[in-house]
């Protein structure tokens, strides 16, 4: 949530300082304020906006939550040199006379207006958001190990600043270590929801927190710090009491997420109708047909449902039963490579999404006959069945492609936060992020671990 938070504001920052500073210049150069608000203004605030958000402007870094000074700096200026030279182009395609002029007394001034004030924006949210806080974990053994197993997948950053306490060990860590009165500013605990904690423990983190130190549960530290929520932490019990879960059969947001999907589905489907006959093509050309390929998923309440892809892979790919995919993957032809790398290949799914089986965006429909082991190794596997699965998801934006059981623990700990928290603006988030990993040509390319 903070991170989005922290998104939102320095996006919505540059937004009023672009804006601001295209007026402001605009006035001193033309002495007039009634003709400042022009398309012109429009094109230039969403380039150096998406531009921003596609260098990672508004993206966190292991180093810190935001990018390092320098670093930002640096990629600021390499938007207003874009931008620049955008300006140029134009003058020199439409043969503008006047375009010296134009170029010193309004753009020039216009540019470091706009560095000047988005670089301070960004300097000050990043100081609000990066203060390291110290984490204090208070975790059963089995959560320990699970923690420490996920650190071996990635979670080394989020690690950093935090100290895991297993239950019956906290009071000795109090006694010793924190004392009843330490700097409340410093630290956080978060205790998990699956342990039971005595009596005198229980007077600790009352005083604690009567003093002002910050009490959270095991999921809010997850949620703040990875924006996923690792199946290993959560209880049956938590899933019955927690808040959150708005996107359910029957609510309003279950109905306009239904909307959207439809009005999104059939906008991309008859943009992209040329592509899919040309993709269509290639594939024919290449390895004859069958053109499409389909199989079985598991969808809303693990129903099966079929799902239709443009084929990537060769005639009897599995031949000797289901296999996930691997880098390299021999299996997949010359015209698969691209399609897959574009996720061009899933284009026949939108009309998935208009017959209702699919949505936009959600957990990705996996195959039953892997599930069912899926089931066996991973705590509340089948809690991703509660929404309809999805073409993009917070899963997909944020883990490669699933290649084994440990790839599909994490992207579960993705969609469990995503079943919780989804909503109109985490799906427009999602939708970015897929833009730009469709730009950056960031397909279906799984990482190699040990698979089944």
């Amino acid at each position: 949530m903070q991170g989005r938070l922290a998104l939102f504001i320095l996006a919505l920052w540059d937004f009023f300082i672009l804006s601001t500073a295209y007026s402001l210049v605009y006035f001193i150069r033309f002495n007039d304020f009634s003709h400042s608000f022009t398309l012109g203004q429009v094109v230039y605030v969403l380039l150096w906006l998406s531009g921003s958000y596609l260098l990672g402007r508004y993206s966190k870094t292991e180093s810190g939550y935001f990018n390092s000074i320098k670093d930002a700096f640096f990629k600021t200026v390499v938007i207003a040199f874009a931008l620049l030279l955008v300006f140029v182009l134009h003058n020199w395609i439409n043969a503008i006379s006047d375009a010296g002029t134009r170029f010193r007394g309004f753009l020039i001034p216009l540019i470091t207006l706009s560095v000047a004030g988005s670089y301070l924006g960004q300097i000050f949210v990043s100081l609000q958001f990066s203060v390291s806080k110290r984490w204090i974990l208070v975790v059963s053994q089995d959560e320990h190990i699970a923690l420490k197993g996920d650190n071996s997948l990635g979670m080394s950053a989020a690690l950093e600043n935090i100290e895991i306490i297993e239950h019956n060990l906290f009071q000795q860590y109090v006694e010793k270590k924190l004392g009843l009165n330490p700097n409340h500013d410093f630290y956080t605990i978060a205790v998990s929801e699956n342990i039971t904690l005595g009596r005198e423990c229980l007077k600790s983190l009352m005083l604690l927190r009567s003093n002002g130190t910050r009490i959270r549960t095991l999921i809010d530290w997850a949620e703040l710090n990875l924006h996923r929520i690792p199946p290993e932490l959560v209880s049956e019990h938590w899933f019955i009491a927690a808040e959150g879960f708005s996107v359910q059969p029957g609510r309003f947001g279950w109905r306009l997420k239904r909307l959207g999907d439809l009005l999104g589905a059939f906008f991309i489907f008859v943009i992209t109708l040329p592509l899919f006959m040309l993709s269509a093509f290639m594939i024919y050309l290449e390895d004859g047909t069958p053109i499409f390929y389909s199989q079985l998923r598991s969808g809303l309440n693990g129903e099966l449902i079929r799902i239709w892809k443009l084929r990537t892979m060769k005639h009897n790919s599995e031949r000797n039963g289901p296999q996930w995919s691997s880098r390299h993957d021999s299996r997949v032809t010359h015209v698969g490579k691209v399609l897959r790398k574009f996720r061009i290949d899933e284009l026949p799914q939108l009309l998935g999404v208009i017959k209702g089986d699919l949505s936009m965006i959600g957990p990705r429909p996996e195959r039953p006959e892997f599930e069912t082991l899926l089931e066996q190794q991973i705590p509340h596997y089948r809690v991703r069945h509660w929404i309809r699965p999805g073409l993009s998801g917070w899963a997909q934006v944020n883990h490669p492609y699933a290649a084994s059981i440990d790839d599909s623990r994490m992207k579960l700990s993705y969609d469990l936060y995503y079943i919780r928290n989804s909503g109109l603006f985490l799906d427009i988030l999602i939708a970015i992020k897929t833009a730009r990993m469709l730009l950056r040509a960031k397909g279906s390319s799984p990482v190699q671990r040990n698979v089944l």
